[in-house]
């Protein structure tokens, strides 16, 4: 299935990109993105602890099953300044 990853923040400079489509196997978590994600990009394992998924509009955790066609959202926790 392809789902397609959206990034806020900080995160699209690690990724140099705002999003990207993704290739998983049927019935893949979000934590099976995750994992795929830091094998190219390393750096977000900075964020392992820490980092918010959401699906619509709802958050999610990492145990959530994703469809095919899923947008899914990959912010770093919120800051104040």
């Amino acid at each position: 299935m392809k789902v397609r990853a959206e990034f806020y923040s900080g995160l699209k400079e690690i990724i140099g990109a705002p999003a990207l489509d993704i290739s998983l196997p049927r019935n893949a978590t979000v934590n099976d993105l995750f994992e795929k994600l830091k094998q190219s990009y390393p750096q977000l394992r900075d964020f392992e602890k820490s980092m918010l998924f959401g699906v619509g509009v709802e958050f999610i955790d990492r145990n959530h099953v994703l469809n095919d066609g899923a947008v899914i959202a990959i912010m770093p926790p919120v800051q104040g300044g």
